[in-house]
């Protein structure tokens, strides 16, 4: 057996707390989950798991990284060989969050932190800014990197009201789809077919097994990195 370097010790703990720290959330949720629970299951005790992570919310950073990560990178594979374009992207993103959001209300609860959190939140307008330069600034010629942060605010704020509220008899998750998309749109100053266009875009894909299986598939990829 190979002896690891105290580096490579240090990465693969950092990768263990990972995953066991993804399992728990998705079985008791962010609030219930604590450090003790996380270090027992990662096999390490609270000083050991404290070194590699200060607190719950910096386990919690680390994985919103990767969640945003593997959301993308879902989207980018699923929309691979058919034609769209930046809205229609940015549309398919956004309804695969939303479904993920709808498919536990631990991972609502997930979500709901990310959104709240200083760190996390810190963590998901920097990365989403960037992303919504690419994508509006054909639209919003005018506007800079610090204008495409402020509309962030607004539009992050949508996405974790839409998020926060389950879905129930008088609100079908196609309404919540079509309510948060023409919301968030109309922040962008997108027009009203460019908006109907990509409703009915997303209306094609399945996004609830999309969803199920990139949640499933979230967990395996980190395991297979430990």
């Amino acid at each position: 057996m190979v002896k690891l370097t105290r580096e490579q010790q240090t990465e693969l703990n950092r990768k263990t707390v990972l995953y066991n720290t993804a399992k728990l959330f998705l079985k008791k949720g962010y609030s219930l989950t604590t450090i003790k629970e996380i270090a027992t299951a990662s096999e390490l005790s609270v000083g050991s798991l404290t070194n590699l992570y200060s607190c719950k919310e910096d386990i919690m950073s680390a994985l919103v990284k990767y969640v945003l990560e593997a959301q993308f990178a879902k989207t980018e594979a699923l929309l691979r060989d058919i034609p769209h374009d930046k809205i229609q992207m940015y549309a398919s993103e956004t309804t695969l969050q939303l479904y993920m959001a709808e498919s536990s209300e631990h991972i609502r609860e997930l979500y709901s932190v990310a959104y709240s959190l200083p760190h996390t939140t810190g963590i998901i307008q920097e990365t989403i800014t960037k992303k919504l330069e690419e994508i509006f600034k054909e639209h919003l010629a005018d506007l800079e990197t610090k204008d495409f942060y402020m509309l962030e605010i607004a539009s992050g704020g949508i996405m974790r009201g839409f998020m926060t509220i389950p879905c129930n008899m008088w609100f079908s998750m196609e309404e919540k789809i079509k309510s948060f998309l023409t919301t968030t749109f109309r922040v962008y100053e997108l027009p009203k077919e460019k908006i109907e266009d990509a409703i009915k875009f997303v209306s094609q894909f399945d996004f609830e097994k999309i969803a199920k299986d990139l949640i499933e598939n979230l967990l395996e990829e980190i395991k297979e990195r430990v």
